[in-house]
């Protein structure tokens, strides 16, 4: 691996929980970019746009602009948009975030239950009415488009809640059509944030704190793999891991990705 590393971090349970940064995550992007490395932010969080991602980090101390921002919703807009899905309608079970990286590509909103495609993230208000709206539009022919399949999400005050994927597994069952996946563990949208690094696999270093997600991707295109013990997986689930769910390097926090990563220990 060369002198210059293309580190693609999470957000969520890895550089922030809830409003706050996590230990040692603002002083190591800091330092990580002013050693010259190349500093890239991937979530599958699907309930924002990169431009409120990029407010929030920014107000965090950590500013980055929207190029070095990929979020499942995004990738989900940029794949539809490969699919020729300008014009086509879509209903969405999620957030707004979601609706304005559709609309962004040329995409109608709809909530009728004939529609082309049936994009499905994290939903707060998601009901059972919801449920079989999203069921009968699958149902009659909507395409069924999951941003990820991540089932929890870490918040502010240590609590884990339902994530984007409980919705999707709801709606898979209901409608007995398995979705295409974009975000995490899918490799597609982590290749388009190393092709817009000019980095490959080997010059990579991805930092997660999800074993089915952000490991997984890491292990399926060949970087180095660093797990962060401030989210979701835990050193009980590393036991019980499966081996293309074991991560290179685990770490406590953020703060020691400098030492253990770029000191090779």
């Amino acid at each position: 691996m060369g002198d210059t590393r293309t580190f693609v971090l999470d957000l969520d349970g890895v550089v922030y929980r809830g409003k706050q940064p996590l230990p040692g995550a603002v002083k190591t992007i800091e330092t990580l970019r002013r050693l010259g490395h190349q500093v890239y932010f991937f979530t599958n969080n699907s309930t924002k746009t990169r431009v409120t991602y990029q407010q929030k980090l920014e107000g965090m101390g950590i500013p980055v602009d929207l190029e070095h921002i990929m979020t499942s919703s995004y990738a989900t807009a940029l794949y539809l948009e490969e699919q020729g899905a300008q014009g086509k309608s879509v209903l969405v079970i999620g957030r707004e975030g979601i609706k304005e990286e559709l609309r962004a590509v040329g995409m109608v909103i709809s909530d009728d239950e004939k529609v082309d495609y049936v994009v499905v993230g994290m939903d707060r208000d998601f009901c059972y009415d919801t449920l079989t709206k999203a069921q009968h539009a699958i149902m009659a022919g909507g395409t069924f488009i999951a941003t990820n399949r991540d089932a929890s999400f870490p918040c502010e005050d240590g609590t884990v809640v339902p994530g984007g994927g409980a919705m999707v597994a709801a709606i898979e069952v209901a409608s007995g059509v398995k979705p295409i996946l974009i975000g995490k563990p899918e490799t597609p949208a982590m290749m388009e944030v190393l092709h817009l690094a000019h980095a490959t696999p080997k010059e990579t270093v991805v930092v997660g704190d999800r074993l089915d997600t952000d490991i997984l991707v890491a292990k399926r295109i060949g970087a180095l793999s660093v797990l962060v013990l401030t989210g979701i997986a835990t050193e009980k689930d590393l036991k019980h891991a499966p081996p293309e769910m074991q991560p290179d390097v685990v770490i406590r926090n953020l703060g020691e990705l400098l030492d253990t990563v770029l000191s090779g220990k």
